[in-house]
């Protein structure tokens, strides 16, 4: 956890004013400019001192063996890790033949901001050399969402106070040397030198080069432009290597005189195109750029933003830090997933090599919702990569002796890679996540395009897995036994609830849309019979739950567990599964993230109020939250059945995640479920945004800390703003000609001519739960006393 200033807090950017390099891994997270297929880490542009370097391009990946010290059929044999691609960020700067190099000399100023309106990360800095000369930096860094391919910096170095030799190297730089992986050795082989040189090339302002894997059998391409600007007797000249393609710029500085760099770069990859073909590709993605020019990159990045938060900021009075966090959170969604375009959505989206680059069920369950509610189009390709790795996920389920699809728990390209299999294969519940995920999209949205050509087939493939691996006992009732849920710490269990409720509405969307396309659905062999089957699993689909206790089990006898000694776990055996057997943990009531909680919230017409209610009170103080997708689902929950102190709290340990690192990671990149939990934990929780069937309901309610949210979300092509005071709702429409939504229980119209204003009744009284020992989330009572100007830390 970041225990000293780091940040300021303002509303519209991420400012750090000062270099301190006990995190600076953490900065180059939280800094990473991407956008769904390019992700550059927020390195300085020198290169050095860095915490880790890291430029990524969403599915480059290389293959490894997954260790087992025994091993069992069915066992994925290889696994997948993201690799550091060509480095395009490198401009290295030497005054008077010294390097620029912060950890030497006297830094006077440094400062650096992520603009979320802009869409760059901005630098200025002032130094002075071992030898006495004085320069300052100036640096603005884009990656295009308007131009998938392109990245840009602009750099600029002035000599201050005497005449001073400037030399710039703007360099690609492939195979660059990373800080040791620790662990698997197998791991380390593969991210040491991973991409084999095919093609280089230097030619007066261009660079070029190519690259192979050797495992993966993907090809990259990556070329730079440059443009300079500077006194008379500036030159240039440029060459290449294998691994290095490097422009050089020399020039002598007057007192007052700059020279600027504008540096533009173009990736391109494929598993299948030619060494020609991705030569072209890149030349012409850069011929485009080059003729919008810096300027046109910056001003189509500006309007690109300008609509995006048009369409999905979120405003917090109250609280500068969550007004903050959110609009960081939002930013880095955006940037995680904009132009995606068929592939998948990391856990870490492009700002670091965590979890592998894996993608998790996380994307389906948190990410999309928000980019269905603010960028229905960002949240289509997620969906659409799924369903072109189907092939593989059939293949998976085969294997399993099941029908239809096995999606993996973890993976980049499709293929199962997890090699913990109670927590990976067992984790069948991704698949009804993706069904979820497609459901969503579809009430939101209403495209039958998508519906047709990849909604059908995800559904009914889905649908057969859970066919296949439930069963019907001898009273008629389905059950899916010896799967895990959500809770990773209670694998192989029968009816997780969670999971059950999840295929059960899987079952039903599957015969609905069966029904409605019968055409397609012949193609795929459904029949009246295998539709009857699903509704009648769906119908009979067991539920646990403890009569005597009066709660719903997490999984069946979950609540005749022995629980877990939280008084006597130390603060510094968090999180479990690093201190203690997991044979251990999932023998006990003990909850790493919300598991039946989440399903309240996710399939919310299966409980009673009442039962939510009693539900929440009896696993919250069991869930010690030893995951970073916990703590937004506990603040929804928390929200609906009235402790709005406790969902206040939860919502700052999701928003803070990684502005504060409080799971000490987020140098290996952001969480961008976490991320995305903090605009849910806002829109879902205190807006009480629900979507079931064809019905948008909001049951509003604000914690005494805030006093008005405001938030707008894209609704079947109308765009609904939704505006709370501790009184009143407002509902009104800033897009399309009419929309119905329910207040509570009453039925509204919001027209673009009628804004409908609803009293906010008063959240019910209810004790509060308590929590683990020592797992309380912080309390967020004193922020609300913060200004514009603050540190946050």
């Amino acid at each position: 956890m970041i225990t000293h200033p780091a940040y300021l807090v303002e509303p519209w950017c991420l400012r750090e004013t000062e270099l301190n390099l006990e995190v600076l891994p953490q900065s180059e997270s939280v800094f990473a400019l991407a956008n769904g297929h390019i992700g550059w880490r927020g390195n300085l542009d020198e290169g050095e001192p860095h915490g880790l370097p890291g430029s990524y391009l969403n599915g480059v990946h290389e293959l490894r063996p997954l260790p087992y010290a025994e091993a069992g059929y069915g066992y994925p044999e290889s696994g997948q890790t993201v690799i550091d691609v060509t480095n395009g960020k490198v401009i290295r700067l030497l005054v008077d033949d010294e390097p620029f190099d912060l950890r030497y000399g006297r830094l006077v100023h440094h400062e650096r901001l992520l603009d979320f309106r802009a869409g760059v990360l901005r630098r200025t800095a002032e130094w002075t050399s071992p030898s006495g000369r004085t320069v300052r930096v100036r640096s603005t860094r884009l990656i295009s969402f308007t131009q998938r391919a392109v990245a840009a910096i602009c750099y600029e170095v002035e000599a201050v106070d005497d005449e001073t030799r400037i030399v710039l190297q703007s360099e690609l730089v492939a195979n660059e040397q990373l800080p040791k992986a620790v662990g698997d050795p197998r791991v380390a082989a593969v991210l040491e030198s991973p991409l084999v040189p095919e093609e280089h090339g230097a030619d007066g302002g261009a660079l070029r080069l190519m690259h192979r894997t050797v495992r993966s059998g993907l090809r990259v391409a990556t070329a730079a432009v440059h443009a300079v600007d500077g006194p008379d007797e500036t030159r240039t000249y440029a060459q290449s290597s294998e691994n290095l393609a490097r422009f050089t710029v020399t020039s002598t500085l007057r007192p007052g005189e700059r020279l600027r760099l504008e540096k533009t770069v173009a990736y391109g990859w494929s598993g299948v195109r030619s060494l020609p073909a991705m030569h072209d590709q890149v030349d012409a993605a850069l011929a485009g750029a080059t003729s919008t020019g810096w300027q046109g990159l910056c001003d189509e990045q500006r309007a690109y933003l300008d609509d995006f938060w048009d369409r999905a900021d979120v405003e917090v009075d109250g609280d500068a830090e969550i007004q903050q966090a959110v609009r960081f959170a939002l930013f880095h969604v955006l940037q995680a997933g904009a132009r995606a375009e068929s592939r998948a959505i990391a856990a870490k989206g492009l700002t670091g090599p965590g979890y592998d680059g894996h993608s998790f069920w996380d994307t389906e369950t948190f990410v999309l919702p928000v980019l269905t509610g603010t960028v229905p189009h960002a949240a289509a390709q997620p969906l659409r990569w799924r369903h072109a790795t189907l092939p593989a996920a059939l293949n998976r389920a085969r294997t399993l002796g099941l029908e239809g699809a096995a999606f993996p728990w973890r993976s980049i390209n499709g293929d199962e890679c997890s090699a913990y299999w109670p927590a990976g294969t067992a984790a069948f519940h991704v698949n009804a996540d993706i069904a979820d995920a497609v459901v969503r999209y579809l009430a939101a949205t209403g495209d039958e395009t998508f519906e047709r050509e990849v909604g059908l087939e995800l559904l009914v493939h889905t649908a057969r897995l859970w066919r296949s691996l439930g069963h019907h006992d001898h009273q008629g009732q389905f059950h899916i036994d010896g799967v895990t849920g959500p809770d990773e710490y209670s694998a192989i269990a029968d009816d997780n609830v969670y999971t059950n409720l999840m295929a059960q509405q899987n079952l039903r969307a599957a015969a609905d849309v069966a029904e409605r396309h019968p055409d397609l659905a012949a193609v795929l062999e459904v029949d009246d019979e295998e539709t009857a089957a699903w509704r009648d699993a769906a119908e009979r689909m067991t539920l646990p739950y403890n009569a005597s206790l009066g709660v719903h089990e997490q999984s069946a006898d979950f609540t005749s567990h022995q629980q877990w000694d939280f008084a006597g776990t130390r603060p510094d055996q968090y999180p479990l599964m690093l201190h203690f057997p997991y044979f251990d943990i999932y023998r006990k009531q003990v909850i790493k993230q919300a598991d039946l909680v989440l399903a309240m919230y996710l399939r919310g017409d299966a409980f009673t109020d009442e039962q939510k209610a009693r539900n929440f009170a009896y696993y919250d103080p069991l869930t010690v939250r030893d995951s970073s997708l916990s703590s937004c689902v506990q603040a929804v929950m928390a929200a609906e059945v009235g402790h709005l102190r406790l969902a206040y709290d939860y919502l700052g340990e999701a928003a803070m995640m990684d502005l504060s690192d409080l799971e000490s990671n987020t140098r290996d990149g952001v969480h961008i479920a976490s991320l995305a939990g903090t605009w849910i934990a806002l829109v879902a929780g205190f807006g009480g945004m629900r979507h079931c069937d064809d019905t948008v309901s909001f049951a509003p309610k604000l914690p005494e800390q805030l006093g008005r949210l405001a938030f707008t979300v894209q609704v079947l092509r109308c765009r609904l703003r939704v505006e709370i005071t501790t009184e009143n709702v407002t509902y009104s429409l800033a897009e399309g000609d009419a929309l119905e939504v329910d207040h509570y229980a009453e039925r509204l119209t919001v027209t673009r001519k009628h804004a409908v204003v609803r009293k906010v009744p008063a959240a019910p009284g209810r004790p509060e739960p308590g929590q683990p020992a020592g797992r309380r989330p912080a309390h967020r009572g004193w922020v609300a006393t913060r200004v514009e100007g603050d540190r946050m830390g």
